[in-house]
């Protein structure tokens, strides 16, 4: 038996093995950083909805939205209940009712169906002109200042500077109306 080579075969083996063990090493330390990664890009993952018009780019996650698409929205949800004549309100009535929560459904169902009685009754019409919206992300809220004009057969009586609150939420990846109300004060 030669000593010398069987030394230095042990010698190259364990020097391959070395270099074995720091490749699976690496490959398992890859693989808990990839972990990592996907685990984090989880909950982050952006959907493109499609509001029902685009004026601005916008964002939405799993749980929020953008200020831009909250301003989008929120203008889109004050033309449905500010902007109405006797004869456009049951559709409008109707478009609103399918963005709105399903815990709050029925109370602002009522609430649309009271006001348009009221306004066939009287003949009325109401005309929003929004001028400023103002967006939180952080709440999912938007404040929509503006004129609401009150037409009653064809002649103005209000024309006053209103402020209204749109509040959203989300379910499902799909954002629902929460809460639409007046603030006081809206100057």
């Amino acid at each position: 038996m030669d000593f010398e080579r069987l030394n230095s075969d042990i010698k190259e083996m364990r020097r391959r093995n070395r270099s074995l063990g720091l490749t699976v090493g690496a490959l398992a330390v890859g693989h808990v950083v990839a972990l990592i990664v996907i685990l984090n890009l989880i909950g982050t993952v952006r959907t493109v909805i499609v509001p029902p018009s685009i004026d601005k780019s916008f964002w939405v996650s799993r749980d929020k939205a953008s200020s831009e698409y909250l301003e989008q929205m929120g203008s889109f949800i004050a033309w449905l209940v500010l902007d109405v004549t006797p004869s456009s309100i049951d559709w409008k009535k109707g478009v609103l009712l399918g963005y709105v929560e399903p815990g709050q459904y029925g109370a602002l169902k009522t609430r649309q169906e009271v006001e348009a009685e009221r306004l066939k009754r009287i003949n009325a019409s109401t005309l929003f002109m929004p001028q400023q919206l103002v967006p939180s992300e952080d709440a999912q809220t938007v404040v929509v200042r503006g004129r609401l004009r009150t037409l009653v057969n064809g002649f103005e009586t209000g024309n006053d500077l209103k402020a209204y609150l749109v509040e959203f939420s989300f379910n499902g990846a799909r954002m629902h109306l929460k809460t639409f109300k007046e603030l006081p004060n809206a100057n």
